[in-house]
């Protein structure tokens, strides 16, 4: 059985509907804390969650503890339920997982069980066809808007639309470190005033054409003045690091490629683009930002490159990349510089 979207679990909790036994896997992290959060919410009553419901990893059970867990019978309530964290952390633990699957066979009706697995873990085969399989990847860039929408308005602030497009462009797609913004801008914004570019450019410390994404877009047009001053105001940034600035810039060359030889085949700058937003849906690649601008983005600065061009400047970004996990924080910048005026150079000689 193919695995559900969040999506569809979600309907089927606002119907009432609880599996008896969920696994969860993925990437998005913070996306399984809401869901599990929703999940127990739904199975065990409010009044007496204090005695009806049981979080514990799985690196901390053998058998006998995980079989006490899932057959101990809820207190004053019709269902109970378990969560298990990190399934993965298990896997050498034969007792453990015997028990897991005998259990999986009959679960109990008066236990909802959740069960976890890391982020870049493969998912096990035979819990996955057993349980209901909940694969929680990257947020479209649709409904990563509308998570960010829910998770201000649960703190008690709004978004005008251009300040929730500059959070996700100053922070990154990211959740947790998108959720932690929020709560910052929830415990220090104004009260009954909706969140604003201005404020969230105050408040967050990223003004708007200062971000990782504008320096991208920079490097991508072959402006080079204007890429190497939006370092000094770039690096400094909480969460930035040349590392993750090369592997930014790096993703968009990437993507510039694939443009360029898409428009080498004939295809339109608006076909390109097309092409490029449907590979991005399909792949839902981490660390892309919103994808139809990405691939608006790879389109237009295809224009500017050619595959050659390209080809070197991968290259070259592969050795600083090289470079930048081995230096100090201070030469970062002077790796970055040194990229993008080799970049620069190899423009003007062909």
């Amino acid at each position: 059985m193919a695995a559900l979207t969040l999506e569809a679990v979600y309907r089927a909790l606002k119907r009432g509907e609880v599996a008896p036994v969920y696994y969860l896997t993925g990437e998005a992290e913070v996306l399984k804390d809401e869901l599990i959060a929703a999940i127990t919410q739904s199975a065990v009553d409010p009044a007496r969650r204090d005695f009806n419901l049981d979080t514990r990893s799985a690196g901390d059970l053998d058998g006998e503890a995980l079989h006490a867990l899932v057959e101990t019978p809820p207190m004053l309530a019709e269902r109970r339920a378990v969560v298990v964290r990190g399934l993965e952390q298990g896997r050498a633990n034969g007792a453990v997982r015997q028990v897991l699957l005998r259990y999986l066979g009959r679960p109990s009706s008066a236990t909802v069980l959740v069960l976890t697995h890391g982020a870049g873990e493969k998912p096990h085969a035979q819990v996955a066809a057993a349980a209901l399989h909940v694969q929680i990847d990257a947020l479209s860039p649709e409904l990563l808007r509308r998570w960010l929408a829910a998770r201000a308005q649960r703190l008690g602030i709004t978004f005008e639309p251009d300040a929730a497009e500059h959070l996700i462009t100053a922070v990154g797609v990211d959740l947790g470190s998108l959720a932690m913004e929020v709560e910052k801008l929830a415990a220090t914004a104004p009260a009954g005033q909706p969140m604003t570019v201005a404020l969230v450019s105050q408040l967050v410390g990223v003004r708007r054409g200062e971000t990782l994404p504008d320096w991208v877009d920079a490097a991508l047009r072959r402006d080079t003045a204007t890429a190497v001053a939006l370092l000094d105001v770039v690096l400094p940034q909480p969460g930035v690091t040349g590392v993750r600035m090369g592997i930014a810039l790096g993703t968009a060359l990437l993507g510039t490629r694939v443009a360029r030889a898409l428009a080498d085949r004939g295809s339109s700058a608006r076909e390109v683009g097309d092409e490029l937003y449907r590979s991005l849906r399909q792949t839902r690649p981490s660390g892309v930002g919103l994808w139809s601008e990405e691939a608006k983005r790879w389109a237009r600065a295809a224009a500017a490159w050619s595959p050659d061009e390209l080809d070197r400047a991968l290259q070259t970004l592969y050795e600083a990349d090289r470079s930048l996990k081995s230096t100090t924080l201070s030469d970062e910048r002077a790796v970055l510089a040194s990229v993008l005026l080799q970049l620069g150079r190899r423009r003007a000689a062909a």
